[in-house]
């Protein structure tokens, strides 16, 4: 339960809820628009590339990750997950951005003078109150993986997050998934001695495996070092066994050993914050109202960046392109204040 609420509202030219990538780049670009943004964060900064995989190396190059114009400088080719956390909180501290990290925006009105009323909670558990012209949702989608909806997926065995392959050695594990996330996953458990099965409702391989690391896999798959099933899902899991069910109509469930299970099936953008403030969001995809040319939402004053601006395809929008909605932001901001 929240403490009380502190009764001192603090007022803001403008907020953005959600200090990932996106978010820090719209707020560096309102920064240099003449704007002093405060960044509600409910989790660390960049909290998204901090949950990637531990030894994760990025499928773009280090200039299509930049934001604010600070170049990213790195001897790879590709810059690795750890680059990107020392890049982006050295831009944090560079340009001086203010950000309230661990504090999580619990509501958002629009009050009748063209204002927002942003509460929130921080880790203490007491609410504060914020008032602000704009308000730019950033938020990212790490916290709200697609659940797959079956028997046991609730036990400890299972998670949605891979970070590094050690706590599996030796391990049976099973990985629900087939896109570039299983497969990093897959050649990492490979190097610590763990027995993999990938079950993957496709008939074939995903188109978007990353180019250079698709013909390894296949050489695993191929030497039999990786089961792979094709056009299989999961349909149950107990404490020592998996429950395979083919796609083929009329095929026989069948069970394997199983010791872990990381269920890789991506995730969803959170809307409620935005629904409640009155913003509409298509109820099949998912993708909110929003002018592309602006990205401000059918409610004045209240814009979207980053991968919030997806629809149920969350891949569709990456750093690289969300980090110019900031532009389109700050600039259209320009536009309504002068």
């Amino acid at each position: 339960m929240t403490k009380p609420i502190n009764e001192n509202t603090q007022q803001e030219q403008a907020i953005v809820i959600g200090a990932g990538p996106c978010g820090l780049s719209a707020a560096l670009e309102l920064q240099a628009a003449g704007f002093e943004p405060l960044l509600i964060e409910k989790n660390a900064v960049v909290h998204s590339i901090y949950q990637y995989p531990t030894y994760m190396q990025f499928f773009s190059t280090s200039e299509l990750l930049e934001i604010g114009g600070i170049p990213f400088t790195t001897p790879n080719d590709k810059p690795t997950r750890r680059e990107a956390l020392q890049y982006y909180r050295d831009v944090v501290l560079r340009r001086g951005l203010r950000i309230r990290a661990y504090e999580s925006a619990i509501s958002i009105d629009r009050l009748a003078n063209g204002q927002f009323r942003i509460e929130t909670a921080d880790r203490f558990g007491t609410t504060l109150i914020y008032e602000a012209r704009y308000v730019v949702m950033a938020t990212g989608y790490f916290d709200h993986p697609n659940l797959l909806g079956i028997p046991g997926e609730n036990l400890t065995k299972v998670t949605h997050f891979f970070q590094e392959a050690h706590p599996y050695t030796g391990m049976k594990v099973t990985i629900i998934g087939g896109n570039n996330s299983a497969v990093d996953a897959a050649m990492e458990l490979l190097r610590v001695g763990a027995e993999i099965t990938v079950v993957y409702r496709g008939d074939h391989y995903s188109p978007s495996i990353k180019p250079w690391v698709r013909p390894l896999f296949e050489s695993m798959v191929n030497k039999g070092k990786i089961r792979m099933l094709f056009a299989s899902r999961v349909v149950a899991i107990d404490e020592r066994s998996v429950t395979i069910q083919p796609n083929e109509p009329g095929s026989p469930s069948y069970s394997l050993d199983n010791d872990f299970v990381l269920a890789l099936t991506g995730f969803r953008p959170e809307r409620t914050l935005l629904t409640n403030a009155g913003a509409v969001v298509d109820s099949e995809s998912t993708i909110p109202s929003f002018n592309p040319e602006t990205m401000e939402t059918n409610v004045p004053g209240l814009f979207i960046a980053g991968v919030i601006a997806a629809g149920r395809e969350a891949n569709e929008i990456f750093i690289e392109s969300g980090r110019h909605h900031g532009e389109l932001i700050a600039r259209h901001i320009v536009e309504l204040e002068g």
